[in-house]
């Protein structure tokens, strides 16, 4: 997968998925990701992932008032890195399309 896909899957993906190379990988394929543990502390992880991946002000409501109060709001931002990564959705507390960050 080249960089520019791998790109573009990671944002279209299901919430919480990061690009690969994003974080270290498990020793073992089956063995669970200490690294990814961050994500089940999300404020967001209930919602849909259409609603975190969207790009429309309005959709996105829900998730940014669950960023308000999220534990790992920064870690999530760093993570992700939308600024660098044309990514499409909300992540810490911001949405974003195409990388750039939408005003509300």
């Amino acid at each position: 997968m080249t960089s520019t896909t791998a790109t573009h899957a990671a944002r279209r993906s299901p919430a919480f998925s990061v690009a690969p190379n994003a974080l270290s990988t498990p020793s073992s394929p089956s063995a669970p990701s200490k690294e990814l543990d961050w994500r089940r502390e999300a404020a967001c992880a209930h919602l849909s992932g259409s609603s975190v991946f969207t790009r429309v002000p309005a959709e996105a409501e829900a998730v940014l008032r669950a960023c308000d109060r999220c534990p790992i709001r920064k870690q999530c931002e760093a993570v992700v890195d939308p600024s660098h990564t044309w990514f499409d959705g909300v992540s810490g507390g911001r949405l974003w399309r195409n990388g750039r960050e939408v005003s509300r």
